[in-house]
């Protein structure tokens, strides 16, 4: 038995939590998929435990023993690991497009080496953005990095073309509003600049959608190029482009230990 436990009526305020952990959290833990995939998968009825359809992402298990998805056992999760890979532009960070677009995975296949398992984006890149992207085995661990709670800083370098002063740049500091949405503090810095063109770093923790782009077209800048150099203590350095290489395990260790709980 792995201690199934599903709660037992609409209120569950006076009873004690069941043993285990959601079943979404261990699929997510075992690298079958992140959270919120799962739970997708649990309405799609992919995932049983034995014969038996599992029909709620609220059911607790001790283990993930007698599992499968689509049919196929789940495996006892790896160790936590995590690929640094350097996204060129053109590729979505999707794991298949309908319209045939090249994704990550296109590129990752030549990439990794055989055996790697399968690996979850931390956070995206969209089309014309590259630069870092980290990858891991571990749904929760990528969870863990994508929170804004965990205030993991991002460092970008855009290439714009307009004018813009430090002094512009330094008011992002406060945070900005643009069209509704609110963005937190953002450190921005003018690095060279050639007549009208500039190169800008800038560090942010939040990494909402878009985030950088619209904060500098705010400015009346055009964004001919974005990059990201780095995410938390990982840095793009000299990865070549549309390589990947695994970031070393007490590199992992020191940093999940950093991370606010």
């Amino acid at each position: 038995m792995n201690g199934l436990s599903t709660p037992k009526g609409p209120d569950m305020s006076n009873e004690p939590r069941p043993e285990g952990d959601r079943i979404a959290k261990l699929l997510a833990r075992a690298g079958v998929a992140s959270r919120r995939e799962v739970e997708r998968m649990i309405e799609d009825r992919r995932i049983k435990i034995g014969d038996e359809v599992v029909t709620t992402p609220a059911t607790f298990l001790t283990s993930l023993k007698g599992v499968s998805v689509d049919g196929k056992p789940v495996g006892k999760p790896e160790r936590t690991r995590l690929f640094a890979f350097h996204k060129p532009t053109g590729l979505l960070t999707a794991e298949r497009d309908f319209s045939g677009r090249p994704t990550i995975y296109t590129a990752l296949r030549n990439a990794l080496p055989k055996g790697t398992p399968r690996l979850m984006p931390v956070g995206r890149l969209d089309l014309n953005t590259e630069g870092l992207l980290l990858l891991t085995n571990d749904g929760e661990f990528k969870r863990m990095m994508e929170l804004p709670s965990s205030e993991i800083p991002r460092t970008y370098r855009a290439r714009t073309f307009g004018e813009i002063t430090q002094e512009q740049l330094e008011t992002l500091m406060e945070g900005v509003e643009i069209e509704g949405m609110r963005y937190d503090r953002i450190d921005a810095n003018l690095e060279r600049r050639t007549g009208r063109n500039q190169w800008i770093e800038l560090t942010l923790t939040e990494g909402k959608n878009r985030e950088v782009r619209r904060v500098l077209e705010h400015f009346g800048l055009e964004v001919s190029r974005l990059i990201r150099t780095a995410y938390g203590p990982f840095g793009l350095a000299d990865l070549p482009r549309g390589a990947a290489q695994e970031i070393r395990k007490e590199d992992i260790e020191r940093f999940r230990s950093s991370l606010k709980s």
